[in-house]
């Protein structure tokens, strides 16, 4: 295969390795040969076995942020792939391959911007940084969060921070996420008594307890949202209960939701009025929380407006702001007060069988990366 672009050239050869989370398989070293060239000071922070990489240009002044994971999802069974997921091939203007969306076609813009940008601008205003996962797919334990934690004792947080998920519709740079929902998951058991389905009176059925808890659950409002961010939703994604015989009541019910919820209630607020209905129901159970991420938001300012004013630019299109969508790695860095913005290519085939995106997309998100750049520190 015969490319001419280099951010093109970049992402095939990240696309190659096979970096299933949390595995990077060499994609960070060829990112980081890059930065040294140019002269970043590069500091590698295993964690468990998670590899991260910070990278940093410029002795002072405001830092913009370019953050990223190299690991991508599994790929399923690889024949049900039309092209093996592990080797790029383009047709028709279109790149196949695993993680050419999520998100190795954004970390090659990334890398070719900045190469540009310094070219032009040796003496660049500030600094230009790196901070860069292979745990973002996977539990998340081990990545970003580490790293931002290694910065804050240092007081080493950036000011910007754009992260290269893919946030675009339809057309680069038509959404970018500016924000996103918080995440609190649970686990509830519910315990009855088991028995025989011929004798009721002698089991308690706890599945049949905890229907009506759940209608109330999904019928409950918990907020109205605002002119950031919709309504908190429940939903259930997985109910556990029975046997597997057809005649034996189950002894318990297990139930695991989750809440995405707006900057208008907390994840405590949550807890409590979840509890609330539990009780008021006299069931017997158990429950563990786990809140994955807080809601963020990024309000106007220099890294908005500069987002913003370089897709109007250079596309000509009016960038709508998101807070919609799952979390990312921004959840972990935008409570330090860094200023947080999602860009990436489109995002129609992410997780799926023949991930693709656009040659033109890639390519034009790096000089879009690269303006953003002129405007905040050149």
């Amino acid at each position: 295969m015969t490319t001419v672009s280099p951010t093109l050239d970049l992402t095939c050869e990240l696309i190659r390795r096979r970096s299933v989370t949390p595995a990077d398989d060499g994609c960070q070293e060829l990112m980081i040969e890059r930065l040294q060239a140019l002269g970043f000071c590069v500091v590698r922070l295993p964690f468990g076995n998670v590899d991260n990489f910070w990278a940093v240009r410029g002795e002072s002044g405001p830092t913009l942020c370019f953050a990223g994971h190299t690991d991508v999802v599994p790929t399923g069974p690889e024949g049900d792939w039309q092209r093996p997921p592990f080797e790029p091939h383009i047709e028709d203007g279109i790149l196949y391959g695993r993680g050419a969306a999520d998100m190795k076609g954004s970390l090659a813009a990334m890398i070719t911007a900045v190469e540009q940008f310094v070219t032009e601008h040796p003496d660049h205003h500030g600094q230009i940084a790196f901070l860069i996962t292979s745990d973002e797919e996977g539990i998340a334990v081990d990545g970003t969060i580490k790293v931002v934690e290694w910065l804050r004792e240092r007081d080493a947080i950036p000011e910007w921070c754009l992260v290269g998920e893919p946030s675009s519709s339809k057309h680069v740079g038509d959404v970018i996420k500016n924000g996103r929902r918080g995440s609190l998951g649970a686990e509830l058991v519910v315990k009855g008594i088991q028995g025989h389905v011929a004798y009721p009176h002698l089991a308690d059925n706890p599945i049949h307890r905890i229907a009506p808890v759940l209608a109330e659950l999904a019928e409950e409002c918990w907020d109205n949202g605002n002119d950031f961010f919709p309504a908190t939703s429940f939903q259930v994604s997985n109910i556990q209960g029975g046997t597997g015989a057809t005649n034996v009541i189950p002894g318990t019910v297990k139930v695991v939701f989750n809440f995405r919820f707006s900057t208008e209630v907390t994840a405590e607020q949550l807890k409590a009025r979840t509890k609330a209905i539990l009780d008021k129901h006299r069931l017997n159970y158990e429950i563990q929380w786990n809140l994955s991420g807080q809601p963020f938001l990024t309000a106007e300012g220099p890294l908005v407006d500069a987002t913003v004013a370089s897709i109007r630019e250079l596309t000509g299109r009016q960038t709508e702001l998101s807070t919609a969508g799952g979390t990312s790695d921004g959840r972990f860095i935008a409570p330090y007060g860094c200023q947080v913005v999602e860009l990436g290519p489109v995002n129609a085939t992410i997780h799926k069988v023949d991930e693709c995106v656009s040659v033109a997309d890639i390519e034009q998100l790096s000089v879009i990366y690269q303006r953003i750049l002129e405007k905040l520190l050149s």
